[in-house]
């Protein structure tokens, strides 16, 4: 009857654990540095905000909705956009990606491009999150949503100023397009 608790290498060349990880990553990045460990930290981070969040939601004995208002969902969405733009691209809060990126050049209307400084690790797994409004936005629609069930008037007033401004950056920008098709 055949072994079946030893997998293919274990027995044959003693690897440890963290060899298996090592040759695991090698394998997975194709001869690039991609920095798994940064990510996997990154993930964690994520869980353990989440976690924390449905424990103060607990330990207030609060409930999340049993389902959200179409309108807190909309609200929502637009103000993750909006905020997941700001804190990624926006001009003033490039101090908070400072330590993690370097300046570029100018991007869009009122926006930066930045590059990650860092190939390594977690610096380099939050620069890429820093700077990647798609990225950022888990973690800024799972804060706002918890917020939803901590403190509900709070947030929805939020979501209402970071949905405003949405609508105002898309009145601006087809202002400017009319202006110069005007021109």
């Amino acid at each position: 009857m055949p072994d079946h608790s030893a997998t293919a290498g274990d027995s044959a060349t003693g690897s440890s654990l963290g060899d298996r990880l090592v040759e695991e990553k090698r394998a997975y990045s194709g001869g690039e540095d991609r920095p798994l460990e940064g990510y996997l930290a990154a993930m964690a981070t994520y869980g353990a905000f989440g976690a924390v969040v449905a424990m103060a939601a607990a330990s207030r004995r609060r409930n999340a909705p049993e389902r959200y208002a179409p309108l807190d969902i909309v609200l929502t969405g637009i103000a993750t956009h909006k905020l997941t733009r700001i804190l990624s691209k926006d001009a003033v809060t490039s101090p908070l990606r400072a330590p993690f990126t370097r300046y570029r050049e100018p991007g869009g209307p009122a926006e930066l491009v930045e590059d990650v400084r860092s190939t390594k690790g977690v610096r380099h797994a939050v620069g890429e999150l820093l700077t990647c409004p798609f990225c950022l936005s888990p973690w800024v629609a799972t804060a706002l949503t918890g917020g939803l069930v901590l403190a509900p008037r709070f947030t929805r007033a939020v979501t209402a100023v970071f949905s405003a401004v949405a609508v105002s950056d898309h009145l601006q920008l087809t202002y400017a397009r009319q202006q110069q098709a005007a021109e």
